[in-house]
């Protein structure tokens, strides 16, 4: 199997856990290097764990979620999920959100994430 192929498998692993809220977590490397949820600090969060806990909160927020394009490069890819959004102001929306992977050790060793901020800070607020 080579490196794309790969990539596709884990990453597919990951979204079906990430989509059931269940059962991504072996997907994640224990260095895993996360960039997402404020545009404006680009310093990354390192650690599984980390990892682990930001994804806790989001899942509170998110209802469903799809993947729409799965673009992979060997061991790169482009993700766009589609997101249902149930946020704590009561408001209902849908949106999508870009994410850039890498991949290293057959594990998923980075993600960069891209998404409407400035919505989703005005919505989480009660």
């Amino acid at each position: 199997m080579n490196n794309q192929e790969k990539t596709k498998q884990l990453l597919e692993s990951y979204y079906k856990g990430f989509a059931e809220k269940s059962g991504w977590e072996h997907t994640i490397a224990d260095d895993f290097e996360y960039i997402g949820g404020d545009m404006t600090n680009t310093k990354p969060l390192i650690g599984k764990a980390a990892y682990i806990e930001v994804i806790k909160r989001f899942s509170q927020v998110f209802t469903a979620m799809r993947v729409v394009n799965m673009m992979i490069e060997g061991e790169r890819a482009c993700v766009i999920g589609n997101y249902d959004f149930r946020f704590p102001n009561g408001k209902l929306i849908n949106g999508n959100v870009a994410e850039i992977w890498t991949i290293k050790d057959d594990k998923l060793q980075s993600l960069r994430i891209y998404f409407d901020t400035q919505t989703f800070v005005a919505n989480s607020k009660k």
